[in-house]
């Protein structure tokens, strides 16, 4: 291989950028944009004020998993197109230092891909999951995000 003497050729570092995911079970395409608005869920299930990402795919399965609905559970790949803060639900109010690196915006998210190939959390998990929200549901402890 020859190398060029060309001081004028610049080689830039090839960009790195931050990753994030989405679990759902909405039915969504490739440029498609997750908004605002649609019912949570999670707390009162009301219209929801926050979207949510994360940048580990553990978060995203669960995501998937405990989404309200009938359609299949799915991991999106994701950017944000504005800023995006941590989730007060599972950041210091509950788990210090954001362990799950969670975040919500106010502002869409665009789809730039699916994780097609992921591997469930035990049916047992998702169970005493879902028990233990209701548990905090029949609490009155809502969501911090309502």
């Amino acid at each position: 291989m020859e190398q060029s003497n060309d001081k004028s050729v610049k080689k830039s570092p090839t960009p790195f950028s931050q990753t994030y995911f989405h679990g759902t079970k909405a039915d969504l395409k490739l440029g498609d944009l997750i908004k605002v608005g649609n019912n949570s869920n999670f707390g009162q299930r009301k219209n929801a004020r926050y979207i949510f990402l994360t940048a580990t795919l553990d978060a995203a399965i669960w995501g998937a998993e405990l989404a309200i609905g009938e359609g299949r559970e799915r991991i999106y790949l994701v950017e944000p197109t504005g800023d995006i803060e941590d989730d007060p639900d599972l950041t210091d109010k509950k788990f210090p230092g954001n362990p799950t690196r969670s975040y919500r915006s106010t502002q869409p998210f665009k789809i730039v891909g699916e994780v097609i190939n992921w591997q469930g959390h035990q049916p047992e998990q998702v169970k005493a999951m879902k028990e233990a929200l209701a548990k905090l549901k029949e609490q009155g402890i809502n969501s911090l995000n309502d």
